[in-house]
């Protein structure tokens, strides 16, 4: 049996489908949805949602019940930005620099600030400072227009809301996550997953749009039990 053509030293018990070879059943289950970009139908990824080993719970229980508090208080519209804004954050981009949490930080204050300031009615884009979160501010600000423009009215105030519970969680999540500089982004890794059908956007009793699902390319939480 050959070596697992990751690390080089077990032996490559699992063909995994998204790689084209095989790995050892260690970093399968390490690597898993993290560095490796699992598809739906995998065998190994259904049976790990299914009956996760007691450490991959204890640690999804950690990252749930560090990240689910900062969706509360929200609009179902303000989840849906929210959810959108994670799952872009989540998604590997090899033409931009690597992003790290503080990028996340300073580019979320950023915007917060801007919507914050229009609020009140004064007109002033504020800088995230360092390039890589200035490009990142830059990136999510296109992402809030898109959103706004297929029909998710929120006003400056609520996306400001939006912008400083991510700025919260990246800026906190290293005290509470493994990972280091980028806890938060890993966080997302592991508790997100891609959807795959295009949603209705439902109308909600006053009228508007609300995001009870999710789009191609969105992310919906993993919640366990569900």
């Amino acid at each position: 049996m050959k070596k697992c053509s990751l690390c080089n030293s077990r032996r490559g018990r699992r063909a995994c489908p998204a790689l084209g070879y095989s790995i050892c059943p260690t970093c399968c289950g390490s690597k898993r949805l993290v560095e490796i970009n699992c598809p739906s139908d995998c065998g190994y990824l259904r049976s790990s949602q299914s009956h996760p080993p007691a450490l991959v719970q204890r640690q999804r229980e950690q990252d749930l019940g560090f990240l689910i508090p900062l969706l509360e208080g929200m609009t179902e519209r303000q989840q849906q930005l929210t959810l959108s804004i994670q799952s872009f954050l989540r998604t590997e981009r090899p033409d931009t620099p690597t992003m790290f949490d503080d990028d996340v930080v300073q580019a979320t204050r950023a915007i917060a600030e801007t919507y914050e300031t229009a609020s009140r009615g004064i007109i002033y884009e504020h800088n995230a400072g360092l390039a890589s979160a200035e490009l990142l501010a830059s990136e999510l600000r296109t992402l809030v227009k898109d959103q706004r423009d297929k029909g998710l009215r929120l006003t400056d105030a609520e996306t400001a809301v939006v912008m400083r519970r991510i700025e919260i969680g990246a800026r906190e999540a290293r005290s509470v996550c493994p990972g280091e500089k980028k806890a938060y982004l890993e966080l997302l890794k592991r508790v997100l997953k891609a959807t795959l059908e295009t949603p209705n956007l439902q109308q909600s009793s006053d009228g508007q749009s609300s995001g009870d699902t999710t789009r191609p390319g969105e992310s919906s939480l993993i919640i366990p039990g569900r």
